[in-house]
């Protein structure tokens, strides 16, 4: 379960973060998910509960923004969702694709206590 290192890798640097503001503890959290990051959304929450154990995040709000993957297509212009790699365009059958969003695995925001 690769989530267990992403977990821990959110929480180090989220104490980072943290730790450059001269923050005492971490309040909350905010983390997006694409739908195409390769992260499985219960795995990543379970690993989460782990990782954040005698850390500075251990009593702070997470929440989770799961972001659907659109893409566009190049030869007619349309914005579809899409939950394939191999995205074909609905509109024209072209496979002349790309995304627009939906392979993020980021930390939005961090709020903090401070001394």
């Amino acid at each position: 379960m690769h989530e267990l290192s992403i977990a821990f890798n959110i929480v180090e640097l989220a104490t980072e973060e943290a730790a450059k503001a001269d923050a005492r503890k971490i309040l909350k959290l905010q983390l997006e998910i694409g739908s195409l990051s390769g992260v499985l959304p219960d795995a990543l929450e379970f690993a989460m509960e782990e990782a954040i154990k005698g850390s500075m995040l251990e009593n702070a709000a997470i929440s989770y923004n799961y972001i659907p993957a659109i893409a566009n297509c190049s030869d007619c212009c349309n914005e579809f969702e899409t939950d394939d790699y191999f995205k074909v365009c609905p509109a024209c059958n072209s496979t002349n694709t790309f995304f627009v969003r939906g392979k993020e695995l980021n930390i939005k925001s961090i709020e903090v206590l401070q001394d």
